[in-house]
């Protein structure tokens, strides 16, 4: 069995030396992805990813109370304040929060309360319960009803001076009403709305730069910006939920302080509620966890606190966490959101793909509007209605799915879904072909108009440009979907003759909206540079049914040329048994793939658009595969972040050294080279006994072969 790394070994089965070096480890992680959250607005990790890490470090110190130090992660919170501001300390620091999961949890929560208070089970106790909202925090310093300082949270002690930014949100009043307290500050939460956080990434890319990843990312940057104009150009908005230095208290108890803040003229949660007892707490969070999807704003849990201020006070803190105070969070990668439409897409292959369209939601960490229904077969089994409230999941990189229906919450109008039996996108025919050795109908119906359907045509070209086909920067889908509508790209061949067309054309790329003459002349550049192309990746940008990325592979060691791969295909269509023999005679490759291969070169419109492809490009004969290196045969999955090469790029080293690289763990999996963020597949690899190795360790183990 291989042995373990130390991170998948209980920590009171770790020696002190292991424990120190994973607990320096650690620390380092943590502090980097702090960075990247608190200063950059820009997280690799997921909430849930986080604090595993967190929980991790912490159980190290508990168990080993002389790694603590005053340094410890423990005790900070956030991350240093970015060099581009000035720094502001608070009056009283602004603390993070302690998080629970699960019912039980939360049931602990209330239980350990009453066991430091002495509070007996049977006497009351409340606490407030309001939505977590998911954005920026805020401290508002006010000194005689006036706004004289905002500052972020930072490292918890202190943080970055954004006053003329925050002076441009509409939320926050510069002048507080009524009989304020002389010195007050006011914390609260900067945050975009999902209709307006869409706007700002339609512009983003209609400029020609990335969309941002999340409202949450999204707020945080418009806040942090060092041109306060650029802040009031961004729509922002403010909840205010708590309160720093006070000279004066206008209420003993937080829902009173929540009230109180609303009379001084902010906004605050109408969500709020007063509970007294967990199960009140609960009804709470599953009632704001079903009004998620329409509030338009980011929550990711929610927040419940002691009522009574000065059981607040006696309660006090512990390490970064104050003890009165607890955050139930959502599940990293499900929510629950309603469905307002179903649209049918063509793919590439002509399969009729039926996609709910969702009030937006963020899943661990990305905003959700669209969740795929699968099938035919699948939409009505699952009996999926426009208005119903459904429960999505979306895991990693995977297309979020829709687990099931509340039918509780299903409009008393609803009706049953109709697939089409035509192409919305040509009007043909859209049948579900009989497999010929099943007898059984074709869970997928598909539309017959082949190319004469535009659909098909635009799926091909953006499958063209995919990531793991020609890659081209700054030709992705919104590109190809303007490009194709305006006549200028229909069939791949014309990528690589855009330029040429663009001199001799009057109306020019550079004087299109959204472009420049930079930003053409790069992707003019970007699509020369693609001129040359491993074969591999050739045949997979081809878009032909069933052949993936691992089909093409084989089929580019077996042939070593497009041109031999041509030829037999020709022979195969042709009715040749022996070419068609060859085909289905390469490991791996089967009777399916060789018929769709056959299928392809019938076609004549295939040949004719090869041809004037051809013409522009040159695929290159794949490197030879490595037969002494130590992962030979070795099945290889990489999960986590790379740091010192791209995923794709360790992906072809590795098959270079003759290794198999595979998507996800299994008992047939060897090694799991595991980086920075590794998950799920970690887990599983540790619960196999499988050989895991950082990147380190990957390089190490192969050596100077890669």
């Amino acid at each position: 069995m291989a042995r373990r790394r130390a991170s998948e070994t209980p920590v009171e089965q770790l020696g002190a030396g292991e424990a120190a070096r994973e607990y320096r480890r650690l620390g380092e992680e943590i502090a980097e992805h702090d960075r990247r959250y608190y200063q950059d607005d820009a997280p690799t990790v997921t909430d849930a990813e986080y604090d595993a890490l967190r929980l991790r470090y912490e159980a190290l110190e508990n168990q080993f109370p002389e790694l603590a130090t005053g340094e410890s992660l423990t005790h900070t919170v956030g991350a240093a304040p970015s060099e581009k501001f000035a720094k502001r300390r608070h009056a009283v620091p602004m603390l993070s929060l302690g998080k629970a999961y699960t019912d039980e949890e939360v049931g602990e929560f209330v239980a350990r309360v009453r066991r430091f208070l002495r509070i007996p089970d049977e006497a009351p106790l409340a606490f407030t319960a309001e939505p977590k909202v998911d954005g920026l925090s805020l401290s508002l310093r006010y000194e005689g009803g006036e706004l004289v300082a905002a500052t972020t949270r930072g490292d918890g002690s202190e943080g970055e001076d954004v006053t003329p930014n925050a002076r441009t949100v509409k939320d926050i009043p510069h002048r507080l009403s009524g009989d304020a307290p002389a010195i007050f500050e006011v914390r609260g939460e900067i945050y975009l709305t999902h209709a307006e956080f869409a706007l700002i990434n339609k512009r983003q890319v209609a400029a020609g730069k990335a969309p941002i990843a999340n409202p949450r990312n999204g707020a945080a940057g418009s806040l942090r910006q060092l041109d306060a104009k650029v802040t009031a150009s961004r729509p922002l908005h403010f909840f205010a939920y708590g309160w720093g230095e006070a000279s004066s208290m206008p209420s003993g108890t937080q829902s009173g302080m929540v009230a109180a803040l609303a009379a001084f003229g902010f906004k605050t949660n109408p969500l709020t509620r007063l509970c007294r007892s967990a199960d009140e707490m609960l009804e709470q969070y599953r009632l704001i966890e079903t009004e998620r999807a329409t509030l338009g704003y980011d929550i990711d849990g929610v927040v419940y606190k002691v009522d009574d201020i000065a059981l607040q006070d006696r309660l006090g803190a512990v390490s970064r966490e104050p003890r009165w105070a607890l955050a139930h969070k959502f599940s990293a990668e499900k929510a629950v959101t309603i469905v307002d439409a179903i649209e049918i897409q063509v793919g590439r292959t002509g399969a009729l793909t039926p996609v709910a369209k969702l009030r937006p939601v963020t899943v661990g960490g990305v905003v959700v509007s669209n969740a795929t229904l699968h099938n035919e077969e699948e939409i009505l089994r699952k009996d999926v209605r426009v208005g119903d409230t459904v429960t999505i999941q979306r895991a990693g990189d995977v297309i979020p799915q829709v687990l099931g229906v509340d039918l509780d919450k299903r409009p008393a109008d609803s009706k049953a879904y109709e697939f089409p039996t035509t192409c919305p996108a040509c009007g043909s025919s859209a049948v579900r072909e009989t497999n010929p050795r099943t007898g059984k109908l074709d869970a997928v119906r598909r539309c017959t108009g082949g190319l004469v359907c535009p659909a098909q045509a635009v799926e091909r070209l953006k499958h063209f440009v995919s990531r793991n086909a020609y890659d081209i920067e700054g030709l992705g889908e919104q590109r190809i979907d303007e490009f194709y509508r305006d006549g200028m790209i229909t069939r791949p061949g014309d990528i690589f003759t855009l330029a040429e067309r663009d001199r001799r054309s009057l109306t020019k790329l550079e004087n299109r909206e959204g472009w420049g003459r930079q930003s053409a002349q790069k992707l003019f550049d970007a699509i020369e540079a693609r001129r040359t192309i491993g074969l591999d990746r050739f045949i997979f940008a081809l878009g032909i049914r069933h052949i993936g990325e691992t089909n093409a592979r084989l089929l580019a060691r077996h042939f070593g040329s497009f041109e031999a791969l041509r030829d037999n295909g020709r022979r195969a269509a042709a009715g040749d048994a022996e070419a068609l023999g060859e085909l289905t005679a390469i490991g791996g490759v089967g009777e399916v793939v060789a018929e769709a291969l056959v299928d392809f070169f019938r076609e004549a419109h295939n040949e004719e658009m090869l041809d004037d492809l051809l013409a522009q490009v040159t695929p290159q004969p794949l490197e030879v595969v490595s037969s002494t290196s130590p992962v030979v045969g070795k099945t290889v999955v990489f999960t986590g972040s790379l740091e010192r090469i791209t995923r794709e790029e360790a992906k072809a080293m590795a098959e270079r050294l003759g290794a198999k690289v595979a998507g996800s763990v299994s008992a047939k999996t060897d090694i799991v080279v595991a980086g920075p963020g590794a998950g799920s597949k970690l887990k599983k690899a540790a619960e196999l006994g499988l050989q895991v190795m950082d990147e380190e360790g990957w390089f190490q183990l192969v050596g100077g072969q890669g």
